[in-house]
């Protein structure tokens, strides 16, 4: 069955997906656009997964995408969610040094936020520490009141809505099987029949280097997918932590190590961990997708990445299969923490860009061909910055696409 012609296709109904969806629609009102989800609804995957958190900008090398896009997009997104209604709460967050080794890196994160431009960043000592976060250890912390916490499914529903309202349509249940070339437009192939579109914008997400693969490009990157692991403090023991309590990051890894975050709801989340997945959403230890993991091996980014992390992996596995290991691991932040005061355990699965010399991409990664733009790689704080990414991206296809209201033969759906 024929599912309608368009001027352009988004493919992934996530965050970043239906931001840019937005933004097109609000920079050239008269496009013909649909967005192409393969689950029942939008934003299960990463968006769905993820802690909630709005960063202000602390970890980014000054001048990256990731910087540039942070303080911006959490300007634009508490706009958003004031002029909708969406609760967030701006409960700040500190990242503490625990012994007098871990101050360069802190002083480093200092140096890096200011540059950014994250507001409010204060250096604090122990005393002032322990009015903010009476039960956190460290010496020293960097106190950033600008952070928060918001329920990002309520922001990407909103999204979904705001597409729909501006007559953007949206299919779920549709996953893409097939992209192919025809009288010089993109048929796309999905589980609820055809379409076809002038251009594709790709915001796969975990499967976005497989969607650019089926169109036959091929940007020498892989998506390597890393469970995140956690638990919530019981509701009895949720006093530990007021606001957010980080430590000191591994500068040359994408992940921020365990911490603690107090959830929208008023709960408290311990975690995650970041420990290699045997399925691109594979959210417990028991999922295997052995077709995933024949792909993984075939590509020599990956074991570069391992021969280059195995010491990491090792402690991230062991983290994962040993309790007691992630209890201490959270103690070191919060000594107070007992392992009887973890329970509901959860999971995500970030979709990490790994290049063919084994090295974990860090930025953004953005390949355009003549009728498609494929979004490979879109880190943390993708959610916080979606709104920015979004408006960026729908600029670059304005001009890759040459994009000037309608240009589709069939005008929109029937």
């Amino acid at each position: 069955m024929g599912l309608g012609s368009y001027d352009i296709a988004v493919v992934g109904g996530g965050i970043i997906g239906l931001a840019t969806a937005m933004a097109l629609r609000r920079q050239n009102p008269g496009l013909s656009l649909v967005v192409v989800e393969k689950e029942s609804r939008v934003g299960l995957h990463q968006t769905g997964h993820n802690s909630g958190v709005m960063h202000a900008g602390l970890y980014y090398t000054p001048g990256s995408q990731k910087a540039n896009f942070c303080a911006t997009g959490a300007r634009m997104l508490r706009r958003f969610c004031d002029e909708r209604g969406i609760d967030y709460r701006m409960c700040g967050k500190v990242v503490v040094a625990l012994d007098e080794s871990q101050l360069p890196g802190l002083e480093e994160l200092f140096r890096r936020g200011t540059a950014n431009g994250a507001e409010g960043l204060k250096m604090v000592g122990r005393e002032r520490l322990r009015e903010l976060e009476p039960h956190a250890a460290g010496i020293k912390a960097i106190h950033s009141p600008n952070t928060g916490v918001v329920d990002y499914n309520q922001v990407t529903d909103a999204f979904a809505d705001e597409v729909r309202g501006s007559d953007g349509e949206l299919l779920t249940d549709a996953r893409l099987t097939g992209v192919v070339e025809s009288d010089g437009r993109l048929v796309l192939e999905t589980t609820r029949g055809d379409l076809s579109a002038s251009s594709l914008i790709n915001c796969a997400g975990l499967q976005a280097d497989s969607v650019a693969r089926t169109m036959g490009v091929d940007a020498g990157v892989r998506i390597i997918p890393f469970r995140g692991e956690y638990f919530s403090l019981r509701p009895e023991r949720t006093g530990l932590v007021r606001g957010l309590i980080y430590p000191v990051p591994d500068p040359k890894l994408p992940f921020l190590g365990v911490h603690f975050t107090r959830r929208i709801d008023g709960s408290v989340e311990a975690g995650p961990n970041a420990v290699l997945a045997l399925a691109r959403e594979g959210y417990s230890k028991t999922a295997v997708e052995v077709h995933q993991l024949l792909e993984m091996a075939r590509f020599p980014g990956f074991w570069r990445m391992s021969a280059m992390n195995w010491k990491t992996g090792v402690r991230e596995t062991y983290r994962s299969l040993v309790k007691r290991r992630f209890v201490k691991s959270l103690q070191a932040l919060v000594p107070d923490v007992r392992s009887q005061d973890l329970w509901e355990p959860g999971a995500g699965v970030r979709a990490q860009a790994v290049g063919r010399d084994g090295r974990l991409l860090q930025d953004f990664s953005i390949v355009s061909t003549r009728n498609a733009m494929h979004v490979l790689n879109a880190p943390s704080p993708g959610a916080t910055s979606s709104l920015a990414i979004g408006e960026h991206i729908a600029g670059m296809a304005a001009e890759s696409f040459s994009l000037s209201g309608p240009i589709a033969t069939g005008g929109g759906p029937p």
